[in-house]
C-alpha cells in the first residue's frame, strides 16, 4: 500500500479513509485478517497509537471487527461494504459535478461531456 498522508487534516482520519478504500475496493476482502497495528503503522510511517485510533474508528463503523483468536478481520457483512462503497461513489460524483460547475459547466453539459468521453473510451 502506498500511503498518502498530508498535513491539512488529522492523520488518523486520512488513515480511516484509506483503510476504508482498501476494504470497499476488495483489496482487504470480506472476512480476511487485517494486518497488525504495528505492521500497518510501520508501512504508513505513523505512530502505532495513531493507527490504533484509525482501526478503532473502523470498528465503530462496523467495517472491522475484533475476534479473540483471529485478531481484527474485515466485516463479513457484504451489504455494509457495498453500502459504504456506494456512498463514497455518490460523494465523489457530487464533488466532480461541483468542480465542473466551478469551471462553468451546467450539470447537463457535464453529462454530455461524460457521454462523449464514454463513447470515445468504448471506441479505443
Amino acid at each position: 500500500m502506498n500511503w498518502k498522508l498530508t498535513e491539512d487534516r488529522p492523520i488518523w482520519i486520512q488513515l480511516v479513509e484509506q483503510l476504508t478504500m482498501l476494504i470497499v475496493s476488495g483489496i482487504y476482502e470480506s472476512g480476511s485478517a487485517v494486518p497488525a497495528v504495528r505492521t500497518l503503522a510501520t508501512e504508513a510511517g505513523v505512530n502505532p497509537n495513531t493507527m490504533q485510533r484509525a482501526l478503532a474508528e473502523l470498528e465503530n463503523r462496523k467495517l472491522v471487527e475484533t475476534r479473540r483468536t483471529a485478531g481484527r478481520i474485515v466485516t463479513e457483512d457484504l451489504s455494509l461494504i457495498l453500502s459504504v462503497r456506494k456512498e463514497l461513489a455518490y460523494q465523489r460524483t457530487s464533488e466532480f459535478f461541483t468542480s465542473m460547475n466551478a469551471l462553468g459547466y451546467t450539470d447537463e453539459q457535464t453529462r454530455e461531456l461524460l457521454a462523449a468521453w464514454n463513447k470515445k473510451e468504448e471506441s479505443v
